[in-house]
Order: structure tokens, then C-alpha cells, then sequence
């Protein structure tokens, strides 16, 4: 079998298809991707500073080393925000990664931690309240500091590197947990309405699966030896990941339907939630449904 395009040995037959490419192919297929995603839904707009989210993994750097090509020759500007959560053999050997990364490709990089913001590494989150699940405190306080720090350095958008695999099991928590709040701000950028105390954060990846983006970061040597959290496996989500993988692998294409019929829902949804008010919390300043948000929430339990 050769390349859908040439005749080259191909290197992946692409999800919920027969097609099967060439890295030169799968690379102008993925980078091709993106940009229709972009601009499909008016992601990027001239001059806007785009803050990346990195952590070191295969999406995240994935998603750097694309926007950084795309953007590079224009007056869009990227700049990379990673966290350092205090989890023990975990994010030091990815921060290197980071490091070296963006030092290579001239890009700028802002760290900051839980211990600095919060006064506590997730270890000893984990310490003071065993009975916990970690991940609970992570995300909250992760989108907090992305959210605060984006604020402060000027930034338009926050890209993630959330794939199509994380949008439908992101969808099926919601659903499980009768959380329709939460799914309204879901989709490829995120939010309801336009606030200037949250920045909205842009998915360019949300097209792409799992399996395109390792292979993306494979083969153009993007994929470090990446060490998985240690708490991940203990979380909701992660449940939630095996069963859609189960129902993936007998009935192919499940994920691409859970997600495209919750877009062909999402804006009834949005519409339904877009005349509640956006709150500021009492305690930070930050933008919530409630009087105070969940990152204080979090603190004054821990304190």
C-alpha cells in the first residue's frame, strides 16, 4: 500500500478512514487541518497575542511547533505560559523540554507555580487533604493562573491543545454529571459571552484525534519522553476515557459523532445561558457565575 498522494510508504491510515499518507502528507494534511479550523471559526484575528498553554506533552508542544509555523510570518504573536503544579518527578524533565523548545524556536516563556500563587504544591494539597482527588484542584487552579497571567501579559486568546478525543469525553462528563452550564462554554473557542475579566481560549486542534497528534509529534520529532501525571488515572475523566475508548474500538467513529452533534446543539445551549450575569468574586476579582469562584472555593477549604 503507498501513499494516497504518491508513492511513498505511508507512515498512518488516518481515523474513520481508509486514507493513508507519507509523512510529507499526513504533515501538509495536519498543518491543513488546523488552519481551516482557524479559520472557520475565526480563532485568530491581525495583531492579537496568542498565550499557548504548554506542558511538555505531545499536544501541547504539537500545538506550539504549528502556530509558531502558521504565524511566525505574520503580526500575530505567540508567547508559551507553563505551570509547574509541584508534583514530584513529573514536571521537571518536561520543563526542560519546554525550555529547550521554545529557546530553539525564539519564542517567549512565562512559568509560574501553585506554590508561588497559592502558597501549596499539588503534592501538598495531596497531603493535607488525602481524601481528595487531586485532579479537582489542579484544573481549577491550572485555568486561574492561565487565566490571571493571560491577563496580565496582554493576551487576545489562550490556545490549548485539546483534541477531539478530549472535547467527547469533556461532553459525556457533562452529561453524566447533569452540568449544562459547563457544556455551553464548550466548543472550538470557548466561553458565552466576551468578558474583560476572562480571556477566551481557542482549540485549533479540535478536529484532530488522539492518535493524529502523536503521531504529528512523533514523527517530526516534537515527542519528548513525556512522563504522565501520576495523579491522572485517579481522576473522573479517566473513566470516562475508557469507556469512549471501548465504544471507539468496537464502533469506530463514536467520538466524531459525540462531538459533532453536541456543535449542531451548542448554540441553543449558549443562547439559553446568555442573559446570566457574569459575576466578579468577592474574594480575587475573577469572572464567575457565582459570588465567589471555584479557585477560592478550593483555597478557603484548604485554609
Amino acid at each position: 500500500m503507498n501513499c494516497r498522494n504518491c508513492k511513498n510508504n505511508p507512515v498512518i491510515t488516518l481515523p474513520n478512514s481508509n486514507v493513508s499518507l507519507c509523512k510529507k502528507h499526513f504533515n501538509i494534511y495536519f498543518e491543513k487541518k488546523v488552519r481551516k479550523t482557524i479559520r472557520i471559526y475565526n480563532m485568530v484575528d491581525k495583531k492579537d497575542i496568542i498565550g499557548v498553554a504548554v506542558s511538555g506533552g505531545k499536544d501541547s508542544m504539537s500545538l506550539l511547533s504549528v502556530l509558531n509555523k502558521i504565524f511566525r510570518p505574520t503580526k500575530v504573536k505567540l508567547i508559551a505560559l507553563s505551570i509547574d503544579e509541584g508534583i514530584k518527578n513529573y514536571r521537571d524533565s518536561n520543563f526542560k523540554f519546554v525550555k529547550s523548545f521554545c529557546k530553539k524556536n525564539k519564542i517567549n516563556l512565562y512559568t509560574f507555580s501553585f506554590k508561588k500563587e497559592f502558597g501549596k504544591t499539588l503534592d501538598e494539597i495531596k497531603k493535607k487533604d488525602p481524601g481528595t482527588i487531586p485532579c479537582t484542584f489542579c484544573g481549577v487552579f491550572r485555568r486561574k493562573i492561565l487565566n490571571d497571567k493571560a491577563l496580565e501579559l496582554g493576551v487576545n486568546k489562550l490556545a490549548t491543545g485539546h483534541n477531539l478525543d478530549d472535547e467527547a469525553q469533556t461532553i459525556l462528563m457533562n452529561q453524566f454529571r447533569k452540568n449544562t452550564r459547563a457544556s455551553a462554554v464548550l466548543g472550538p473557542v470557548t466561553g458565552i459571552v466576551n468578558d474583560p475579566k476572562f480571556v477566551r481560549r481557542i482549540k485549533p486542534f479540535y478536529f484532530l484525534t488522539e492518535k493524529e497528534i502523536t503521531a504529528f509529534a512523533f514523527l517530526n520529532n516534537i515527542l519528548d519522553k513525556y512522563v504522565e501525571c501520576p495523579n491522572a488515572k485517579l481522576g473522573y475523566r479517566n473513566s470516562v476515557l475508557e469507556l469512549l475508548n471501548q465504544f471507539e474500538k468496537k464502533y469506530p467513529g463514536t467520538k466524531y459523532n459525540i462531538v459533532s452533534s453536541f456543535l449542531s446543539t451548542l448554540p441553543l445551549i449558549k443562547e439559553s445561558f446568555k442573559e446570566k450575569t457574569v459575576n466578579s468574586c468577592r474574594k480575587c476579582g475573577a469572572a464567575t457565575s457565582k459570588d465567589i469562584c471555584q479557585a477560592c472555593v478550593l483555597l478557603e477549604k484548604l485554609n
